[in-house]
């Protein structure tokens, strides 16, 4: 099954071509990495399946639906959902209540409900609590839950904002830049989960990183950006001897 679809996908901004005539597909269950320099284009194009800008061009397809009119929320609805390259975490809640906002989209619990407390909103409440403990307990945060999310350090809110992403149930998750700011022994910790959220989780995953190790152990395919442009597809093997990859990080002897 194809979870998720580029077909031609461009955006203009102004005279600028951010990215063009992209086209990319990738299988349920299959991690697929984007790489490529600074200013490749990856984190734009993310920005393109999330809605959050709207192609001049082509199309973006979610398990054959075409989503190019939706709004990021009903996206996430739909069963897409992202980290940031910046973390963007809520800072005045702690870590439990970070990924109780991540429920909201399926969550019964509405302000008036809230409000009157009946036996069935406090069913689902503790329901929505379990749920975000064992996201956490997943991720290794069941000890930091009442801490507030900007007191963790950096490592751990990059496993939060992963946790919170998981929290409205999507089927596919995008991660941006998810090692950014790890040590090496946090990196390891990061891999293992990713592989986890893939295969006990059964989600598919997109994912944007710069270290290349990261890439390499973790990726079913990678796909390489360069100036807006698909320049190589393949498997980690075909990526690393590529001649246009080489080229896209290290320059052309000329």
């Amino acid at each position: 099954m194809i979870m998720l679809e580029a077909k031609g996908v461009t955006i203009r901004f102004g005279g600028l071509v951010a990215v063009n005539d992209v086209n990319l597909q990738t299988k349920k269950g299959e991690i697929l990495s984007i790489i490529g320099p600074n200013g490749a284009g990856k984190t734009t194009l993310f920005n393109l399946f999330t809605g959050i800008y709207r192609p001049t061009g082509g199309e973006v397809h979610f398990k054959g639906e075409n989503i190019n009119r939706l709004k990021p929320h009903e996206r996430v609805e739909k069963g897409i959902s992202r980290t940031f390259q910046s973390i963007r975490l809520f800072k005045g809640l702690t870590v439990l209540e970070n990924v109780l906002v991540g429920q909201e989209c399926w969550s019964k619990e509405k302000l008036f409900r809230g409000l009157l407390l009946t036996k069935n909103v406090k069913t689902e409440r503790n329901l929505a609590i379990r749920e975000a403990l064992e996201l956490l307990e997943f991720l290794g945060l069941e000890k930091k839950i009442e801490e507030y999310a900007t007191s963790l350090p950096y490592g751990e809110q990059r496993l939060l904002e992963i946790a919170r992403a998981l929290a409205s149930k999507p089927d596919l998750v995008l991660l941006d830049e998810p090692a950014a700011g790890m040590n090496s022994t946090e990196k390891v910790m990061l891999k293992e989960i990713i592989g986890k959220i893939r295969l006990q989780m059964g989600k598919t995953i997109i994912l944007i990183e710069h270290d290349m190790k990261v890439i390499m152990d973790i990726s079913d395919r990678i796909i390489v950006l360069d100036h807006g442009e698909k320049i190589a597809d393949g498997i980690p093997e075909e990526i690393r001897a590529n001649p246009k990859v080489i080229e896209a990080y290290l320059g052309s002897e000329a």
